[in-house]
């Protein structure tokens, strides 16, 4: 089955990329030449996402203009001949239709999930959280996709953490049916020790169904006073099961320096511009360490 819709939640304010954040969305700081942003849509269309939606928050205009077409860049270009760069930009413009709603209010993430309501009706969605930028070969929603078609239940995208940074993200109650494949049975946002069940958590990406929404409206504030995802989906998670998929690929913090960092050089060693001379330079500067 073919997932037609996605939702970027964008709406936070990224207090661990202070000082930069107070003036640039942290989901507009760069991966080499493209905002981590970009990277989230790029995978969402290239899983089959037709419709995306991003739910952004007061000071994030500049998500808005990056997927619009740049008429006085296009004409600086047009004049110095360099029709390949306005294909590029129209392309990144183009790769889907990108909606955007405003979270007037920040309670959560399950909160700004659920202002999606009405974007995504009666259909299965992708969630891509705004801070995890995943590079894989095959994108992780196609992962989750083929999960879904498979096991026919919500797909949570999962990776083992430390045992000592569980209580940073969430544990999940799982049992393997497969390589990598899991079903997920209860789960909980920011454990304490005795709570854990696993060091398998949900990193970014989560395939939901629509009865999310009405299970949503009923959930109370968790973990942080806020509306917590992890919440919901526990509830599904009890009465019929999620499939969790340890998936291909590396994920990076990008709300945090050090995972903005990381990103950045992996990203720019593989550049089809500047990627050889990056690696010369990586070698010779690690030799100064």
């Amino acid at each position: 089955m073919k997932i037609r819709k996605a939702v970027i939640p964008a709406a936070g304010l990224g207090t661990r990329m202070l000082p930069i954040s107070r003036t640039v969305p942290k989901e507009m700081l760069p991966i080499v030449d493209k905002p981590a942003i970009s990277s989230l849509v790029e995978e969402a269309a290239a899983a089959g996402a037709e419709d995306i939606l991003i739910i952004t928050g007061r000071g994030k205009d500049a998500i808005e203009n990056y997927f619009d077409y740049s008429v006085e860049y296009e004409q600086k270009l047009l004049a110095s001949g360099k029709l390949d760069k306005i294909e590029e930009m129209r392309k990144i413009c183009s790769v889907a239709n990108v909606y955007f709603l405003r979270q007037k209010e920040t309670r959560g993430l399950g909160h700004a999930v659920l202002t999606a309501k009405n974007f995504v009706g009666n259909e299965p969605f992708y969630i891509l959280y705004g801070d995890d930028v995943i590079m894989s070969e095959k994108p992780v929603c196609a992962q989750m996709s083929d999960a879904f078609e498979k096991y026919g239940k919500p797909v949570c995208g999962v990776k083992p953490v430390p045992w000592e940074l569980v209580a940073k993200y969430c544990s999940l109650k799982a049992e393997s049916i497969a390589d990598g494949v899991y079903n997920v049975t209860d789960m909980i946002e920011k454990p304490r020790p005795d709570e854990v069940y696993t060091n398998l958590s949900i990193l970014g990406r989560v395939l939901l169904t629509p009865e999310i929404f009405d299970i949503l409206e009923e959930t109370p504030p968790g973990a942080g006073g806020e509306i917590q995802l992890t919440d919901a989906m526990r509830v599904v998670a009890k009465s019929g099961g999620m499939t969790a998929i340890d998936f291909e690929g590396t994920r990076f913090d990008f709300g945090s320096k050090l995972g903005f960092l990381k990103a950045n050089v992996t990203a720019a060693v593989n550049h089809p511009e500047v990627g050889e001379e990056f690696r010369a330079f990586l070698k010779e500067f690690v030799k100064t360490l």
